[in-house]
């Protein structure tokens, strides 16, 4: 007989007190998983071919990545390139593919990348098959839609797709439902268990083979069912007397009773009435007792059975002797669970990275890779600096001036670690990064043409070095080519290029590490791109430097080379210099800017430039905030992040490349504590401490293969210090380029090599495992070629003639 493959998702709800970076729900499916956490983010990972991972592009990946920055998802299921979920709301949102309408809407595109809300139903759970879903109201009603032609959608009246949501027959008395491969079992509220679609293996239990069941017909007379799954062909179920029972398709021994003889009505599986959770794959089951511990069988080719072999049982066997296990589910070839400790573990098929650890196939239980947790983020003019929750430093982007610190000239478009130590802030300046570590030493690297590391003009590093002796520095900022810092005694310092005398010393001479003035009240510094502000103790602002574009806000356009006081407020909070314009916060939470608003920088378009801080908006509640060239972003009391002025790049992430001249809100929903603003792009941090970027990703400072102008979960891992060891290769390039039959990637380290091609959309064309990638079948065109091997991974712009 000819068994067809079938992909289906699975939705496993379980509920744990555990933290923010835990899976609290996990569904998988033939490529690519997915997780609900405590805090109700989704994190999807693996194959992304269709955009079914929901991030806003078509790249595969290979660790958890989060889904847009809500943090109301509720239920969660994948199929064969799609994505369905259900939000606290009661709204549906789906995205990926939709060939057969399964994304349950027809508006003519083929893949979508974010998630898009169908309807305005109130939902309830939701569950994905192949390429069919069926989801719960809140009103006790169930609906299907997608594809239909082995009836699994549940309504007889056609074999045709079904784009939009349709009731199955009348019944308001459903409890939960499970879609297979191309069959679909449901439970009432009376314990009935019902069946429909394909039964070429008797996956639906009515003791038939063949024809599909068009409609919804009870399983057996029964009324004590309690939990279902449906697999590729077979069908698994607990009664409430913790029994074990199966059918359909048994050629593997998916069905666990001790042979590979199909069965066309439910059959218990052994005799043990201990059982509590089961999940169906392609053709191996895994199921949980009340005692914890987590059991397969079926088939084991890939290892989706966690017993260290790829033999095939026959019956139930325990996964390893742990105990603890709260949730599992089955892929088509793999295998996730979650323990009582948050542990989240994944096994089998890793083909496309599903498993969320970044490794191969794997025949035993492995950790996924918990989500990167980042403290501080900061930006130059194409590079990202951050460090870790641990202290650790990474760094990313464009390197031609040794910028990243990690002792080449080789941009990286992956976080990179920087050093051992620990450090504890940072600021970066175009091509310059300077950073403090907890024993309050600083330490610079990148650019010096204009004297950025403190030791005066000269050459630059490629590594940090060290910024004097002193062991007392507070806070650091790094303007164009400038840099200002304070020290624990609240003195405060500058150096680098003072042309337009935004050092503060009274000359226009570029200077080594020198004091400004003998004030030791310092409290805050920023550094623009010519002109520099700062904030004394007693809530007093100061500014001087470039003063062209009235960005000092003393009411002239004379510049300044020492500190002046603007005005008499003494309740400044916070400020940010950006190119030709400043921004400043009140401890009354008032928000006031001043300077050129040539790009609407200064967030009101009525507005010329402005000599002195003008009020913007009646809003209490801001916060924080940041500027950079054009751009302007602030945080207010909520969380919320406001972004607004030149938008060329998508730097403002809100979805769109149109500039604003009033403050928009980025990610509703989302809560931000920090953010950095690069020349073209953005990243901030979430109070989860996930970090996010977006923008213009030339130099792959985004940590992204593209741009995005909405945000972008940064993934976790990176190359560590361990990875990189002694293992430098020389700078990667694609030779011939421009290019027409084929591309070698040369200057690559010896050992496995992955090749992907993406066009400009973002959009997977195709892989290769060798150096040389054939280029037969594409359009003359920009390309960009990700290269990756065990040291480093690198994104090349590819011409092809």
């Amino acid at each position: 007989m000819t068994f067809f493959r079938f992909f289906w998702g699975l939705l496993l709800s379980f509920c744990l007190v555990v933290s923010t970076t835990q899976a609290q729900q996990v569904a998988a499916s033939d490529a690519h998983t997915a997780s609900i956490h405590a805090d109700g983010t989704l994190w999807t990972w693996g194959d992304n071919t269709y955009g079914q991972l929901g991030h806003g592009t078509f790249t595969n990946q290979s660790t958890p990545t989060q889904v847009g920055a809500a943090g109301n998802w509720q239920a969660v299921a994948v199929g064969d390139g799609f994505t369905v979920a259900v939000r606290t709301d009661g709204t549906l949102w789906a995205w990926g593919r939709n060939d057969s309408g399964q994304r349950g809407t027809d508006d003519g595109t083929y893949s979508q990348t974010i998630p898009v809300q169908i309807g305005t139903d109130t939902w309830q759970s939701i569950t994905a098959g192949a390429d069919h879903a069926v989801a719960l109201r809140s009103d006790g009603t169930l609906w299907g839609w997608g594809r239909n032609d082995q009836g699994q959608v549940g309504v007889e009246s056609t074999t045709r797709p079904l784009a939009a949501p349709r009731q199955i027959g009348t019944a308001t008395t459903w409890r939960s439902v499970a879609a297979g491969g191309a069959h679909t079992l449901a439970l009432r509220t009376d314990g009935t268990l019902w069946s429909w679609g394909a039964n070429a293996e008797g996956q639906v239990g009515l003791g038939t083979t063949g024809s599909p069941y068009w409609e919804p017909a009870q399983v057996g007379t029964a009324t004590t069912w309690q939990r279902i799954a449906a697999g590729g062909q077979h069908s698994l179920a607990v009664r409430t007397d913790g029994t074990l029972w199966s059918w359909g398709r048994n050629a593997a021994g998916e069905l666990g009773t001790g042979n590979t003889l199909r069965q066309t009505t439910p059959q218990q599986v052994g005799s043990a009435t201990t059982w509590q959770q089961v999940s169906a794959g392609q053709q191996h089951s895994v199921a949980l007792r009340t005692d914890g511990t987590l059991w397969s069988w079926g088939d084991n080719t890939y290892g989706q059975l966690g017993d260290g072999t790829t033999t095939p049982r026959r019956q139930p066997g325990q996964v390893s002797n742990a105990t603890g296990w709260n949730a599992v589910a089955a892929g088509a070839d793999y295998t996730v669970a979650v323990q009582n400790n948050g542990g989240f573990w994944a096994w089998g098929d890793n083909s496309y990275g599903q498993l969320g650890n970044n490794a191969g196939l794997q025949l035993t239980p492995v950790l996924v890779a918990p989500p990167s947790l980042w403290r501080h983020v900061t930006t130059g003019v194409a590079h990202t600096v951050a460090i870790r929750s641990d202290g650790t430093l990474w760094s990313w982007g464009s390197n031609e001036q040794g910028q990243l610190g990690d002792g080449t000239t080789r941009g990286h478009d992956t976080p990179v670690q920087i050093s051992a130590a620990t450090w504890q802030s940072l600021s970066a300046g175009n091509t310059t990064t300077l950073a403090i570590r907890s024993d309050g030493t600083l330490w610079a690297w990148g650019s010096n043409d204009q004297g950025e590391l403190g030791t005066g003009r000269g050459a630059g590093a490629l590594v940090p070095v060290q910024v004097g002796t002193a062991t007392t520095w507070q806070q650091v900022s790094a303007g164009n080519h400038h840099v200002a810092a304070i020290r624990t005694d609240g003195t405060l310092w500058t150096w680098g290029s003072n042309n337009q005398g935004q050092l503060g010393t009274a000359g226009s001479t570029d200077s080594p590490v020198t004091q400004v003035g003998t004030a030791t009240t310092w409290r805050s510094v920023a550094a623009g791109q010519r002109h520099t502000l700062a904030l004394r103790t007693d809530g007093t602002l100061w500014a001087w430097g470039d003063n062209s574009s009235a960005q000092l806000g003393d009411g002239t356009r004379t510049s300044q080379p020492q500190p002046v006081s603007i005005g008499t407020t003494t309740t400044w909070r916070s400020i940010a210099a950006g190119g030709e314009h400043s921004l400043a916060v009140r401890t009354d939470g008032t928000l006031w800017t001043w300077g050129s608003n040539s790009w609407g920088q200064l967030g009101n378009p009525t507005w010329g430039t402005q000599a002195t801080p003008r009020q913007l908006g009646t809003v209490t509640t801001w916060q924080e905030v940041s500027a950079a060239g054009y751009v302007s972003a602030a945080l207010r009391g909520d969380g919320s992040l406001w972004t607004w002025g030149l938008n060329e790049w998508g730097q403002l992430g809100n979805g769109t490349t149109q500039t604003q001249y009033t403050p928009v809100q980025v990610a509703t929903g989302a809560s931000w504590r920090e953010l950095a603003i690069g020349r073209d792009f953005m990243l901030a941090i979430r109070t989860d401490d996930q970090l996010w970027a977006w923008g213009l990703n030339r130099s792959g400072q985004l940590a992204q293969p593209i741009a995005n102008p909405s945000p972008v979960n940064v993934p976790t891992g990176g190359v560590t210090l361990s990875s990189r060891a002694g293992r430098r290769p020389g700078p990667w390039q694609l030779a011939p380029n421009p290019a027409r039959d084929q591309v070698q990637v040369l200057g690559l380290p010896l050992g496995k090599v992955a090749l992907q091609v993406f066009d400009t959309q973002g959009r997977l064309l195709r892989t290769a495992t060798t150096a040389h990638l054939s280029l037969t079948g594409l359009r003359p065109g920009l390309y960009f070629v990700r290269t990756a091997t065990a040291v480093a991974t690198h994104t090349l712009r590819l011409v092809v003639e």
